[in-house]
């Protein structure tokens, strides 16, 4: 019997992984695809009149099974992958979207929700029930449930479509990062470099038995590269390469997949009666409308653009003074942004670094949590994991009760995509009155230990550790009845108000005494870099908002219009991002073809949810700081009304339950100095 579709007997319930065979996965899922079909017939063929129990709730916790084979198997796809599990998410694919096409496409299910939808008026439900009856119903019809039969077939076509090509795309930014190297084999081309930068390089080219260094294109070889390399020409080299992945004309180019997930994404919801894909993604975001987003995204805009120019000007002033450069260039940015921040603050992350030990900041994001909501974060060695360099933890709270299980996994490896993110591999649930706890995981890319030295983070890096840490308290302190309600499962735009408030407590010397201790010393973190820290946060804020501003337009330019008169990516990339760029452009590059947050993740018409959620976290943290930022009653109605909620009620009504009004946008713009 395959072990995927048993009860896991395992400590909690936790995915055995050990046990698990990549070989696995493909009869697991057909296996599953099959239980959820018989799931969704019972509630079809039910002879009883349909209601919110014998339907809605039947529905919502059907195929079970299924979902916890497919977070284990794409958790794995992303964290540990290889061409075998490459090639099963490319087979598989397919037939979960003609599942997911075939039970909201069911005329019959269809019939039976929006009978018991008709009269939910009249049904007495709970706010999470009404909620969760609105979803199912959305769910249905926002998926072609009221189209006739030929439209609801095309929909089919694009979703297998869309789903194809969203993978393709993504696997295509892996290969060209795989592809590239930089192999130095002269040591003063490393000028510049932090020392366990090179170390890194050392080890990489050892690993390829090579003489020299080799810098990769995953981000923690890339970053340091391009802020601290003296070498200009090297620098432009890696930069050109990086801002080229999958736009070289080669067999992983993307250009004809973005117009085709941009064009297909737009008939998808034009089919369904909206005028763009923005307008279909919009209905369920806080925002509305992307009409909203662009005023929002603009508003914003006006404010940080002088400030973004000033900021500018006085780089491209101190470039000049530094060494004679005329005009700044891409691959000049981050070199001379971390020059000049020595220069006003002499704060470089080298500086910082000894004090950020990972073990102490993932220590001291424990604490903090401990200290605002009461939890315990044991380390367990009896609990299953993938990699040997993932950590398993027991989660309780005052009481001693479970409250989640909790996996670490922080160093790069191949068959590990880049970047940083929270995920989950059990969601919260009630059911027969027995509350599931969620086994919930960050995986992030920091710089391993070395022979002679511990992780030591960059403070980006212990900011990334929090962000992705208050997302997972977003899942684990989740108390909710169904799992389609539950955790992170809320309005994209809302999402990150968790993670992102997270990241204030790494700025105040209170929390900061807590874990910012020099790894060989022991000495806490001194106070004066403490001052120039919370000074730095808001060095160049201006640019970097304003590059967040382009991101969002950009988004917003691929779905907020119809998009089938777009022929050149790149041209049209850089009309939308126009009044926006300050650098000059680079022809050989492209954002658009390696942009995988909205072409192959989830953030397409939704990446100004950033922004939008930096102005819910700084109006919460002001809260915070009016109170002390480790206050009980503060913490306590911030996990009762958000953390614990989930998606249960309107995040709007959600967040002034917390706060007592709507967020404003000036503590925002105060704490990035733009007023």
């Amino acid at each position: 019997m395959n072990i995927l579709t048993k009860f896991f007997t395992t400590k909690h319930n936790t995915a055995p992984f050990s046990e698990i065979k990549t070989t696995d996965f493909a009869p697991a899922i057909t296996e599953a695809i099959q239980l959820t079909r018989n799931d969704i017939d019972a509630v079809v063929t039910n002879p009883e009149a349909p209601t919110f129990e014998n339907t809605i709730e039947a529905l919502e916790f059907s195929g079970q099974t299924l979902d916890r084979i497919t977070s284990i198997f794409f958790n794995l796809n992303s964290a540990e992958t290889s061409d075998e599990m490459q090639k099963i998410a490319q087979d598989i694919s397919p037939m979960l979207t003609e599942l997911s096409n075939d039970i909201t496409l069911n005329v019959a299910l269809f019939e039976r929700i929006k009978s018991v939808y008709e009269q939910k008026d009249s049904l007495n439900l709970s706010t999470e029930q009404a909620m969760l009856l609105d979803k199912s119903y959305k769910g249905f019809s926002r998926n072609g449930a009221l189209l006739a039969e030929d439209k609801k077939s095309r929909l089919r076509e694009i979703d297998t479509e869309l789903a194809k090509l969203m993978l393709t795309y993504g696997e295509n930014v892996l290969a060209e990062t795989n592809n590239y190297q930089l192999h130095i084999t002269k040591e003063t081309d490393l000028a510049g470099l932090p020392e366990g930068a090179i170390e890194a390089a050392r080890s990489l080219a050892k690993s390829h038995e090579k003489e020299g260094w080799i810098f990769t294109l995953d981000h923690p070889s890339y970053l340091p590269f391009v802020t601290y390399t003296d070498n200009r020409e090297l620098r432009k080299e890696i930069s050109i390469a990086f801002g080229k992945k999958a736009f070289q004309n080669n067999e992983y180019d993307n250009q004809n997949n973005v117009l085709k997930i941009a064009n297909l994404r737009y008939e998808r919801a034009v089919l369904l009666g909206y005028k763009t894909h923005a307008h279909f993604v919009l209905e369920e975001r806080m925002a509305q409308n992307p009409e909203k987003v662009t005023s929002f995204l603009n508003d914003l805009l006006t404010k940080a653009k002088p400030a973004s120019e000033r900021e500018f000007s006085q780089l491209t002033g101190f470039a000049g003074k530094l060494d004679n450069i005329e005009q700044l260039q891409k691959w000049d940015g981050a070199y001379y942004s971390e020059k000049l921040k020595q220069e006003l603050f002499n704060l470089d992350d080298e500086k910082l670094k000894p004090y950020f030990q990972l073990e102490n900041v993932q220590n001291g994001a424990f604490t903090v949590a401990d200290k605002l909501f009461g939890l315990r974060f044991i380390e367990v060695f009896d609990i299953d994991k993938y990699h040997e360099d993932v950590h398993t933890f027991e989660v309780t709270d005052t009481q001693g009760d479970l409250v989640a299980v909790f996996y670490s996994d922080f160093f790069p490896r191949k068959g590990k995509r880049n970047g940083a993110w929270m995920t989950s591999f059990k969601p919260q649930y009630v059911k027969g009155g027995v509350n599931e706890r969620p086994h919930v995981s960050i995986v992030c890319n920091f710089t391993k230990p070395t022979e002679t030295k511990p992780s030591l983070l960059t403070f980006n890096e212990v900011t990334t550790l929090f962000h992705e840490f208050g997302h997972a308290l977003h899942g684990m302190l989740a108390n909710t009845t169904y799992p389609s309600l539950s955790g992170t499962s809320v309005y994209w735009d809302f999402v990150e108000l968790p993670s992102q408030v997270m990241e204030n407590w790494c700025y105040e010397p209170e929390a900061l005494a807590l874990f910012a201790k020099h790894y060989e010393t022991g000495e806490i973190i001194p106070q004066e870099y403490v001052e120039k820290i919370k000074e730095s946060a808001s060095f160049l804020e201006g640019m970097a908002t304003l590059r967040q501003i382009s991101f969002g337009l950009l988004d917003m330019a691929f779905h907020g219009n119809n998009p089938s008169d777009i022929t050149n990516v790149k041209a049209f990339e850089k009309a939308a991002m126009d009044n926006t760029s300050l650098y000059p452009d680079v022809p050989e590059n492209c954002m658009s073809v390696s942009f995988s947050h909205i072409f192959q993740g989830g953030y397409s018409s939704g990446y100004y949810s950033y922004k939008w959620a930096e102005v819910l976290d700084a109006d919460a943290f002001a809260y915070f700081q009016e109170k002390g930022i480790f206050n009980k009653e503060v913490a306590d109605k911030f996990k009762d009304n958000v953390l614990s909620q989930g998606g249960t009620d309107h995040p709007m009504t959600l967040y002034k339950r917390f706060r007592g009004q709507e967020p404003k946008p000036e503590a925002l713009l105060k704490r990035a100095g733009l007023i």
